[in-house]
């Protein structure tokens, strides 16, 4: 069910077979965003249970369970800031009904990445995907 853009980053991952050089990739897709906008950067759209400052900020196109969820985020951390794009790749252009249907830890794990984050970083990592997903449910409804 994953996004094109999250199969070419498991493609990537899959010739990528030291660990340091997956790790840099990740930074490389964090350093390649936009930066978040400092006006968005506030309260209603940081992320809390995240070891470094981690802002998310959702936009939903349409309405109703076939509105289009994409959002934009922003973190402190390079590495974050890497795991942010790779969010975005698994589920910035699906329906908000879609979304809950996503097994981020299954896909997530698709990239080694269980194995190779601290337990704060991967419990930021779920912080987020929780967001993401309460996000959509709201917007579903």
């Amino acid at each position: 069910m994953a996004q094109a853009a999250f199969e070419e980053i498991v493609e990537t991952f899959e010739f990528l077979e030291d660990w340091e050089d997956r790790y840099r990739h990740v930074i490389d897709m964090g350093k390649a965003m936009d930066p978040l906008d400092d006006a968005l950067k506030v309260p209603a759209t940081k992320v809390d249970g995240c070891a470094s400052q981690v802002w998310l900020h959702p936009t939903i196109e349409g309405e109703g369970p076939s509105a289009t969820f994409t959002f934009e985020g922003e973190s402190d951390a390079m590495i974050v800031r890497g795991l942010i794009a790779v969010l975005k790749a698994l589920y910035s252009g699906v329906s908000v009904s879609d979304i809950p249907k996503i097994n981020a830890p299954v896909e997530l794990g698709r990239l080694g990445l269980n194995d190779h984050l601290s337990a704060q970083r991967s419990n930021g990592l779920r912080a987020m995907v929780d967001r993401i997903n309460s996000v959509a449910v709201a917007a579903a409804a």
